[in-house]
């Protein structure tokens, strides 16, 4: 069949004034941005590479702490009990002993807010029995949901070299937080908990941009000597929201800076842009021996781009097909894409359907069509050899 280019002209009119944005310069050694509204990669800086996460794979103890409390394994109420190797965890910590029977509701807090690594073997054993066990559990259910570039030899990060994610894995199980489990995400915002009383000093979410604004509501820091400073980031503003994640900076202070200035970047050099409309004709692809020789082509959703603000650059736009149909055609059928091409940004690609439904043509019709292809041949081998 003959694959159809059809150039839409009044879409790339509506983009006239697009540009491209200056593309943006870290200082993390592996970088992931990401536009959630329109499943746009800003940036991408050896974001496939596994590298040390640090705490910021406690994400995924809380995935698989959420999931438990979904499937009705645990509720909120629930308690753990809490082993000497818990207890005995250093780094950041909740600073739980064996007495403790924290509630699944404390530990959440413990784990986001506090970073603990105590909370993270005390939910690892209680979902699993040991530590080990839940690691295995945490890869296999990682790879089951695309996380491709991770492995886990912990529940907390840890240092081990045998325990690994990739900046874009870590943006996936950011992604899969906040879509699936809208009741619990909103703890990822509060900035202090402490847990008896015990860890004045310890009380305070460490994410940097929940002090700053912005829109910053998420989602984990992390640190050791070999992964440096990182962040797994959210902000939203409007009806956009950026994921973000950053690792292998130098301080603090320039975590703190990294992840301004790249939410800024995010959301200011790039406009959400309503382009067409639910129901709003496309295009059109030809029908073969049918009522109508052609039918519209429309998105069943507002066709929303994202779209860079600083030099205007060239942006293409078109209709691919494989055509011509062949009839009946049904309405409501998806048989053709828009294909938007913007410098600095991944291809956009966007379902088409058929506007109305076209039957069979009739007898005229068809023998109309095949006079003209008839007529056509014939033209052709009456034409004198040259």
């Amino acid at each position: 069949m003959l694959h159809r280019l059809l150039t839409l002209f009044t879409l790339l009119g509506a983009l006239a004034f697009a540009q491209t944005a200056a593309a943006f310069e870290t200082r993390a050694t592996g970088a992931w941005v990401y536009d959630m509204a329109t499943d746009t990669v800003l940036m991408d800086k050896n974001a496939d590479i596994p590298l040390p996460p640090a705490s910021m794979s406690k994400l995924m103890t809380l995935n698989m702490l959420f999931e438990a409390l979904r499937d009705g394994r645990l509720t909120m109420d629930t308690t753990f009990s809490v082993s000497s190797k818990a207890r005995a965890m250093g780094g950041s910590t909740m600073f739980l002993n064996e007495r403790d029977r924290p509630t699944t509701r404390d530990l959440i807090h413990g784990i986001i807010i506090n970073s603990g690594n105590d909370a993270c073997v005390v939910v690892a054993e209680g979902l699993s029995g040991t530590e080990e066990a839940f690691a295995a559990q945490m890869t296999a259910r990682a790879q089951a949901l695309g996380m491709v570039n991770s492995h886990f030899a912990n529940a907390s990060g840890w240092p081990d070299p045998n325990h690994r994610m990739s900046m874009r894995d870590l943006g996936i199980l950011a992604r899969r937080l906040i879509e699936e489990f809208p009741e619990h995400y909103p703890i990822f915002s509060e900035t202090e908990f402490n847990f008896a009383d015990r860890a004045p000093a310890n009380r305070f979410n460490r994410n940097p941009l929940l002090r700053l604004g912005g829109g910053a509501d998420g989602l984990k820091t992390g640190h050791t000597s070999e992964a440096g400073y990182g962040l797994v980031g959210s902000a939203k503003q409007g009806d956009r929201r950026v994921i973000f994640v950053i690792t292998g900076l130098q301080s603090e202070t320039e975590r703190a800076e990294e992840a301004e200035r790249i939410v800024n970047w995010a959301f200011r050099q790039f406009v959400l842009k309503t382009v067409a409309t639910a129901g709003q004709r496309i295009g059109t692809a030809e029908v073969w021996l049918g009522a109508s020789p052609q039918v519209g082509l429309v998105a069943q959703q507002d066709i929303q781009l994202l779209l860079p603000a600083l030099v205007q650059g060239g942006i293409s736009a078109t209709v691919r097909y494989t055509g011509p149909l062949i009839a009946p055609v049904a309405a409501g059928s998806q048989v053709a894409e828009l294909v938007v091409q913007i410098p600095e940004l991944p291809e956009n690609r966007i379902p088409l359907f058929t506007e109305s439904a076209v039957g069979k043509g009739g007898f005229v019709q068809r023998l109309s069509k095949a006079t003209t292809m008839l007529m056509g041949r014939l033209s052709t081998d009456a034409e004198p050899a040259s």
